[in-house]
């Protein structure tokens, strides 16, 4: 009750004073200071005052009492009468304690000036300005003065390797810090707690671990200082159990945990999700009444929200009375970690409608990362336009997760242009803009920005690696994944799962399944995803006997299917004409596995049925399924009226796909296609018409071809190419040759109303004979000819190119938007059926 009283009397005196910092001050200090503030106007009009008055040891007791109170601005006007004043002063004594006053006020700037002014420096004041660099971040400084020190020949004592082992600790600097230690051996002072305690700080932050331990290991005398710094060490090294064993020991010595022990060990608990540890350690801070500290509570709520015991956090949070930015920044990042993105941009919202002006880097990276997750675009960018026009610096953590929330959420343009500006760029950099454009289809210019990468020698991680796989096989680019490969295998990431499943879903693309088989056979471990991923390679290569081989190898060995297995399996039973099977692994799928199947699991049965004839069973089977179809159920029927050419239930089927909205021009293009073939131009034509009336536009049929790790793309009649007139004269060439085997034009395949020879050349110009011919000119006549193209092979491309394998005795491989296509000496491993 008397200290409440106290608070309210000096909240009136400075009230009354309208000057909170003089008046508290001023009646702290000592009365000869009163006295010298009452007369310091007339101190330099009379200078018998200053003569009799102003002298050494005024001036100390004076400097001391400022020390005590943290006077700045009375301590400044003491010194600068010292310099105005003629009195003789002993400077040395004064100056020292002047250099020691700034520094307790935290005046390094000018402690440093004073120091510079005395002749004669002790090891006392040579380790507080040591020590304020240190302590005000300023490393490379107090490292600097501790040389400077023992090159005057000044010997450290036990105070001043504790504060130069902080700046090294601070830099990382293991150079400097061993031979510190080597002169703290000299001395004699390496076994001193406080010396041997600052060492184990610094080769614990230096990533010594070892060295650390050893040191450890031989301190006779270890306070709860030192065990709380190996306690760090281990927890953040990721020790979880070396960690917990080591406060088991500290208290069988008699140290009793503190607040910093539990700081320390609680983020190795949340990261290792060790709930039941937890709670305990919450109840020993209960026990204590360390729960009302906020570094406490905070600590305990990032715990509870890794162990994902959000529940638990948001008690912790709703309880604690003072919430600064790092309790905010912990709770919205238990939001984000418990998958509950839109609660945690509410509760954003909410902390800054409470004023709390602060953004963390943190804060911001959880909250992007919800923006991220919702792709949120608009809001991201609301967030990166706010902290362009508040000031705030744009650090490397928070551009790379404006970078990533771009990037994913489509508006690669944005994602670009950050890029471009970000002046420091790291690996996460370049692996988020790397992923950006993979994931939105810009697949060469992910090729590119690889490039820029290590050229900027920056060593790529597997996060990178990862996002640069999909890149080379979007594109079929076998070289530039094969040179990944290698630099893969040279940096010791081969091993790892998710870099072998991204080589097997690369080398399966780019045409090469033997070496996609190679990869799966060589990993050390495989997952769930790596069977998916080889049986999706066997099935889109037409292999199906071999992936139903492969799924039942999965199945012998105990490993579960989930419902991406029955996807892959049913869509390599489709490509393959294997529809017995099929609906064999269909029914087992729900009957045997209890997997509910989905809408891709019956696009996959659709598409079965219909490949294989059965449009009739395929119809029934629509109408049966226990969720309504959507555009690609129906879709997928409308492809299988095109191959068997049913006009009356292709044109039923595109009725219920335009009630639905069409989702894209494929539809629009297969009943258009569907009338061409039977010469029902006008129908046709009317289709287009729809098509164009609605938005749609179709995507021009386009081949490319890999040539010396140079992607060639060729579009339907191009002669753009520079060997364009080469490709035509050699095509003119081999279609003498093809028609000597027979080949007719299709005319079916002509989706315009022209005149067959007209037909036969606009036939001859489709993109894939185009980057087939290319192939022939350019590359060895042993090596395959491998071409993707965008869309589906049509038929007359299909027969002609079987045709060419046999004239050049070549194997030409043909990935298009549906399977891969390998002819060899007239004939295509998909059997006509695809």
């Amino acid at each position: 009750m008397v200290f409440s009283n106290r608070l309210i009397r000096t909240n009136k005196l400075n009230f009354n004073h309208k000057t909170k910092t003089r008046s508290n001050s001023f009646f702290s200090l000592k009365p000869i200071y009163r006295e010298f503030i009452a007369v310091q106007e007339p101190i330099f009009a009379t200078p018998e005052w200053a003569r009799t008055r102003l002298n050494t040891g005024n001036c100390v007791r004076i400097l001391e009492a400022c020390m005590k109170s943290k006077s700045l601005i009375e301590g400044k006007r003491i010194h600068q009468c010292i310099l105005k004043s003629n009195t003789r002063i002993d400077k040395v004594v004064v100056f020292e304690k002047l250099a020691l006053f700034y520094v307790k006020c935290g005046e390094v700037k000018a402690a440093r000036v004073v120091f510079d002014q005395i002749s004669s420096r002790n090891v006392i004041l040579w380790n507080s300005i040591i020590r304020a660099y240190a302590w005000n971040g300023q490393y490379e400084k107090a490292i600097d003065m501790y040389y400077g020190m023992c090159d005057l020949g000044i010997r450290p004592n036990k105070f001043t390797f504790p504060f130069v082992l902080k700046a090294c600790s601070g830099l990382k600097a293991l150079e400097d810090g061993v031979e510190i230690h080597k002169r703290a051996k000299v001395e004699g002072l390496d076994s001193d707690v406080y010396v041997s305690t600052a060492l184990l700080d610094f080769y614990v932050k230096c990533g010594c671990l070892s060295e650390a331990q050893a040191l450890f290991g031989k301190m006779m005398d270890k306070d709860v200082v030192s065990w709380n710094a190996m306690i760090a060490g281990s927890a953040l090294h990721g020790l979880y159990e070396k960690t917990i064993r080591l406060v088991f020991e500290m208290q069988e010595t008699g140290n009793v945990p503190n607040s910093s022990t539990l700081v320390a060990i609680l983020p190795a608990i949340g990261r290792t999700k060790a709930l039941c540890q937890g709670k305990s350690v919450h109840g020993f801070c209960l026990r204590r009444a360390f729960d009302k500290e906020t570094l406490i509570e905070t600590a305990l709520l990032d715990m509870y929200a890794k162990c994902e015991s959000l529940n638990y956090a948001k008690r912790i949070f709703y309880f604690i009375s003072v919430k600064n930015e790092v309790t905010w920044s912990a709770m919205i990042g238990a939001h984000v970690l418990a998958d509950c993105m839109r609660e945690a941009l509410a509760l954003f919202d909410k902390m800054r409608l409470e004023g709390v002006a602060a953004l963390t880097p943190a804060t911001l990276g959880s909250v992007l990362r919800a923006c991220t997750k919702l792709t949120d675009a608009g809001r991201g960018r609301c967030i990166h336009g706010n902290l362009i026009k508040s000031g705030i610096c744009l650090d490397l953590t928070i551009g790379n997760s404006l970078l990533a929330m771009y990037s994913k959420s489509g508006t690669l343009d944005d994602a670009t242009m950050l890029f471009d500006e970000m002046n420091l760029k790291d690996v996460v950099s370049y692996s988020a803009i790397i992923s950006g454009c993979v994931q939105n289809g810009n697949a060469e210019e992910a090729l590119l920005m690889f490039q820029n990468m290590q050229l900027s020698v920056i060593d790529p991680d597997i996060a990178t690696m990862v996002g640069i796989l999909p890149a080379c096989a979007h594109l079929a680019a076998l070289q530039h994944g094969r040179c990944t490969h290698g630099q893969l295998t040279v940096r010791g990431f081969a091993s790892d799962i998710s870099i072998g499943n991204a080589l097997i879903d690369m080398y399966s693309k780019c045409g090469r399944i033997d070496f996609a088989i190679d990869v799966f056979y060589r990993m050390p471990k495989q997952d769930i995803i790596s069977w998916n991923a080889m049986v999706a390679g066997y099935g889109m290569h037409g292999h199906g006997k071999e992936a139903l081989s492969l799924f039942h190898d999965m199945l012998r060995i105990g490993l579960k299917p989930d419902s991406v297995s029955f996807i892959c399996l049913l869509s390599a039973c489709s490509h393959s004409g294997l529809v017995a099977e099929g609906k064999h692994w269909f029914c087992a799928m729900t009957q045997d596995f209890n997997i509910v199947a989905r809408m891709e699991h019956c696009i996959c049965m659709v598409d079965l049925l219909g490949r294989g004839g059965f449009l009739a069973e395929a119809t029934d089977f629509i109408e049966k399924m226990p969720f309504e179809p959507d555009v690609r159920i129906w879709g997928a029927l409308l492809g299988a009226c095109r191959i068997h050419r049913n006009i009356k239930l292709g044109e039923e089927v595109s009725v219920k796909i335009q009630n639905l909205g069409a989702e894209g021009t494929g539809n629009f293009v297969l009943l258009s296609n569907i009338y061409s073939s039977a010469g029902r131009w006008k129908d046709a034509a009317h289709v287009r018409v729809v098509q164009r009336d609605k938005g749609f536009k179709k995507s021009p049929g386009c081949s490319w071809i890999e040539v010396s790790g140079r992607i060639h793309a060729f579009i339907g009649g191009d002669r753009s190419h520079p060997q364009s007139a080469q490709i035509h004269e050699k095509l003119d060439e081999l279609l003498v040759e093809m028609k000597k085997l027979g080949y007719q034009a299709d005319g079916s395949f002509a989706l315009q109303d022209v005149e067959e020879e007209e037909k036969e050349r606009i036939l001859l110009y489709h993109s894939e004979k185009l980057a087939i011919v290319y192939g022939i000119l350019n590359l060895r006549s042993s090596d395959p000819i491998f071409v993707t193209k965008n869309l589906r092979v049509c038929g007359d491309c299909h027969s002609a190119i079987k045709l060419l394998s046999i004239i050049t005795n070549r194997t030409i491989i043909v990935r298009d938007a549906s399977r891969f296509h390998h002819f060899t000496l007239g004939a295509c491993n998909c059997g006509d059926f695809w």
